[in-house]
């Protein structure tokens, strides 16, 4: 075709379209036209699962740098090595949350400073990422309960959070999270259920402490 004929508009619609087509394509079928250095492909990708992974790290850690930094090194992680992925063992997201997972655990190591569910900022208010502010009143009470789950979870042994947030907050199987973890489904299991039961106990010990304010 004429050099002519590649009009802006006319390369824009292409690559429009391409996008279109690539987004109904599996993760599966996008890593490997990422092997074949197919950037969109990876944008695609990362447009698809970044939001996941970030919530999980900063669910896990409490903090918003921690997860914005490990969003990024597991996506550079997956992009350099990703030929690390056996689509056999599990499904994407679960090898993602594995990579998040070491690499909270590995930075929070590193940084003891950082901020925790529970912990205010300096003007008094929680990280907009964790809990977001009600601008009616009667959200009031979901607010201060979702507020006191997450308190609570974060403040539970550290397999029983990670039990917690793969399989309650990010709906995972139990294979799946077993995969991201790398331990057996029976273990999966009994962790959130030992996990609920805490989160359950320390729920109703707040409210019986809040309703004792109230006497």
């Amino acid at each position: 075709m004429p050099l002519q004929y590649l009009t802006e508009p006319v390369v824009v619609r292409r690559l429009n379209y391409w996008m279109k087509v690539l987004t109904n394509l599996a993760d599966d079928e996008l890593l490997r036209l990422m092997a074949s250095n197919n950037e969109q492909a990876f944008t695609v990708l990362y447009q698809r699962r970044q939001g996941a992974v970030y919530r999980f790290a900063l669910q896990m850690s409490g903090s918003p740098s921690v997860a914005e930094e490990t969003t990024q090194e597991v996506f550079l992680t997956l992009l350099h090595e990703g030929s690390g992925y056996d689509p056999a063992r599990g499904p994407l997201a679960s090898y993602l949350y594995g990579v998040a997972r070491r690499l909270v655990w590995r930075r929070m190591a590193q940084d003891r400073t950082h901020v925790q569910i529970g912990e205010e900022e300096e003007d008094g208010r929680m990280p907009e990422q964790l809990i977001a502010r009600s601008e009616v009143e009667s959200d009031l009470v979901r607010d201060q309960a979702v507020r006191s789950l997450r308190r609570a979870i974060l403040a539970l042994p550290v397999a029983y959070r990670e039990a917690v947030v793969l399989c309650d907050l990010h709906e995972l199987s139990y294979a799946e999270a077993a995969r991201a973890l790398g331990c057996a489904v029976g273990t999966v299991r009994s962790r959130l259920h030992r996990a609920r039961a805490l989160l359950s106990e320390r729920l109703a010990s707040k409210r019986s402490s809040s309703s004792g304010c109230l006497v």
